[in-house]
This record gives C-alpha cells, sequence and structure tokens, in this order.
C-alpha cells in the first residue's frame, strides 16, 4: 500500500505553475497522479506526445482550448477533461485565480519532466 502526504511528494516547477508528483513509474502502478497548479492568468502550450492525460479541476477557473483555437472548454470545479489523442492544446487559467487540477498520466512519468514554454512551438514530453 502507497500512502503519501503532500509534504512527501516530488514537487516541479513546470513552467507556468507546479506539479505535485503522488505517483510515479518508480511505484509500479501503471500510471501517475498529480496535483497541479496553474497560475493565474497564464496560458500555457502543451502537448504530450508519449502520455495519455486526464485532468480533474478541484478549484479556480480557466479553458482548455485546441491548437488551433476552433474549439474552446470552461474549466470549472467538478469538470474533467483527457487529452486522449497525444492533443496539442492551451491550458488557460483564469487572470484572478489558480487553476488547481488533478491530474492522471498514462504512462507515469519519471518525475522529472518540466515544460519548454518559451517559443511558439507546443512543449512536450
Amino acid at each position: 500500500m502507497i500512502v503519501r502526504a503532500m509534504d512527501e511528494v516530488k514537487v516541479v516547477d513546470w513552467g507556468n505553475g507546479t506539479s505535485h508528483r503522488y505517483l510515479l513509474a518508480s511505484d509500479g502502478m501503471g500510471f501517475t497522479v498529480c496535483r497541479t497548479v496553474v497560475e493565474a492568468g497564464t496560458k500555457s502550450r502543451l502537448e504530450y506526445r508519449r502520455h495519455l492525460e486526464a485532468c480533474y479541476c478541484v478549484s479556480g477557473e480557466g479553458q482548455v482550448m485546441t491548437a488551433d483555437g476552433a474549439a474552446s472548454f470552461e474549466i470549472r470545479p467538478g469538470m474533467m477533461y483527457a487529452l486522449d489523442q497525444h492533443d496539442a492544446h492551451f491550458l488557460i487559467a483564469a487572470p484572478h485565480t489558480d487553476l488547481e487540477l488533478i491530474s492522471v498520466f498514462n504512462p507515469p512519468l519519471s518525475g522529472d519532466e518540466r515544460h519548454t514554454l518559451d517559443g511558439d512551438k507546443f512543449s512536450h514530453y
């Protein structure tokens, strides 16, 4: 059995917030669970080429937008979105509050992954 408190997990600055990584590849569960905080007012250009990701919003507000801007979906507490096609996307936190998500990755993360958010390409790992 694995039991961890927030002060026992690896915390990574991923670019526009923090990722509190509760389960990693080394835990042998086959997936990763993170508490992801997205800083208020940020817009992140993201893509997971090797991972599928699902996110459940626990607090804050924001949007997830397709890479081409053709579709945008509101994110608020109680909502989930899943990137089931390795979708390139924008993750946008509302200007007045941080966005807090529970993120699940498959396959699991090793733990040190970070985004590179400068430039005009979608950051990936």
